[in-house]
């Protein structure tokens, strides 16, 4: 659930273009994925984010219904959607994804390591900034002297960590990082963010 919620929700509020509904859709769907109803998900037929996609496809499909309806409930377990797009207006899932995955990696470097997460988001927020200003603006944000030679060192070791926990992101959805991690990172446009990174976890393995 902590890894798919923020996902399921920006595609329900793509798709529906209501902060209620889609709140009220991701709370269904909440309820579906702890009770069990994604237990026939089955990786010999694809990946799990795929067949998410279609569960939440399917439950907008049920939203529209129950509209044109009247009052109804949403069916608790019904069968998958026989399609896979809503439309031409469908909502980009992969896209959410990777923006939910972007801000777990950025979650985890804030509760890891405050410093190379407050260097790090100060020279993506201001890439023309040099060394001196980044170090007197970090002196102040974390109450302690930093140097120029402090900051280039530290938001190197920032880069490094955030390339690693978003290999550790990807990898934690998959069933067979080993094998898979290279491509969903090429298909979420996220290998530019980790290649380094990634070659060395690909040594380290053989």
């Amino acid at each position: 659930m902590l890894r798919y919620s923020g996902a399921a929700y920006r595609y329900l509020l793509g798709a529906v273009r209501d902060p209620d509904v889609a709140s009220d859709l991701c709370q269904e769907f909440a309820v579906r994925f702890l009770r069990g109803d994604f237990r026939r998900a089955d990786p010999g037929r694809g990946r799990f984010r795929d067949y998410l996609k279609r569960s939440l496809v399917h439950l907008v499909t049920d939203h529209h219904r129950a509209r044109q309806a009247g009052p109804a409930q949403l069916a608790a377990d019904a069968p998958e959607p026989a399609a896979d797009t809503l439309g031409p207006d469908e909502p980009d899932f992969a896209g959410g994804w990777r923006q939910e995955v972007l801000d777990q990696t950025w979650k985890a470097l804030a509760e890891e390591n405050p410093a190379f997460h407050a260097v790090l988001l100060l020279r993506i927020e201001n890439p023309e900034m040099q060394s001196p200003e980044m170090a007197d603006r970090l002196t102040a944000q974390l109450g302690k002297p930093m140097t120029p030679e402090n900051v280039r060192k530290t938001l190197q070791r920032a880069q490094a960590k955030f390339a690693d926990l978003l290999l550790d992101r990807v990898a934690e959805s998959l069933d067979d990082p080993a094998a898979d991690l290279e491509a969903e990172l090429k298909e979420l446009d996220l290998l530019r963010y980790c290649r380094s990174a990634l070659t060395r976890r690909q040594g380290r393995a053989v």
